[in-house]
């Protein structure tokens, strides 16, 4: 895989939070591609249903409501009614016709190209099988040791864990506890995904004396991500706006970068 990084030294890596979901609307291919326009960004988080024939679709909410204005849960369709869905309209008319991708679509965008945050979104085992069926998508598209898969869910972590020793596993905290660096320690979980509030030195140091790879979420404001920086240079980004992170941070595109990257030129 291509090193996708920025030009200032700063290490902090951007997470383009469900593609560039400020720019596009969230978790649609739109979304996902105008995130890999920006070189800087390196990881692409994105939210994971099952459908009813179980295919992992890529959506954030169990319902159609907020972005297809439609009645149902996703687990009431098929992956083929889903992927027919119009789920950008509501974010603006000009992106009206962009649909749900499946995740299989998503990989073969992006493999080699920039790197998986993949959040399932299942809970007391909603979605029997999503663990194995994910997993296996990885698998078939050999990016195991590319991508990480992250939760709320503990269980869903230690499903897959047993169906995988190689993918990477994190689980997503908005708080923090005391015991958080040994639950993380018995899931075998090297990925903290964790509300941006909670960073501070202290915690961040022990993140890292414990060898997590630390993902604070959603920062859409760049005084803060200045801070975080200024914190750890680890700590990973996760913004819908990256953009925003350029400016904060001082990421620019060099010259070719396109080319160099993807073969073309840039337009």
């Amino acid at each position: 895989m291509t090193k996708r990084t920025g030009g200032n030294g700063l290490k902090n890596s951007c997470v383009a939070h469900r593609g560039a979901s400020g720019l596009a609307p969230e978790n649609t291919m739109a979304a996902i591609r105008k995130a890999m326009s920006f070189p800087f960004v390196e990881w692409i988080e994105l939210d994971v249903q099952l459908s009813r024939d179980g295919i992992p679709v890529v959506i954030h909410d169990d319902t159609l409501q907020r972005t297809a204005k439609r009645k149902g849960r996703v687990a009431d369709y098929d992956a083929e009614q889903l992927t027919a869905t119009d789920v950008g309209g509501w974010f603006s008319p000009a992106f009206a016709g962009e649909t749900i991708p499946l995740l299989e679509t998503v990989i073969e965008e992006t493999k080699g190209r920039c790197r998986l945050n993949i959040e399932l979104k299942t809970y007391g085992g909603r979605y029997p099988g999503m663990e194995k069926a994910v997993v296996d998508l990885l698998r078939k598209h050999g990016i195991e040791r590319e991508a990480v898969i992250t939760s709320f869910d503990p269980t869903a972590l230690r499903k897959v864990r047993e169906l995988s020793a190689d993918v990477k596993i994190g689980l997503i905290i908005d708080g923090a506890p005391p015991f958080l660096v040994q639950e993380l320690k018995t899931l075998d979980a090297a990925f903290l995904s964790i509300g941006h509030a909670y960073l501070n030195r202290q915690r961040t140091a022990l993140f890292s004396e414990a060898g997590l790879q630390v993902m604070a979420w959603t920062v859409n404001d760049p005084q803060r991500m200045r801070r975080l920086a200024a914190i750890s240079p680890d700590i990973m980004i996760c913004t819908n706006y990256p953009d925003r992170y350029a400016a904060a941070l001082g990421k620019q595109p060099r010259p070719g970068w396109l080319k160099r990257l993807f073969g073309r030129s840039a337009t």
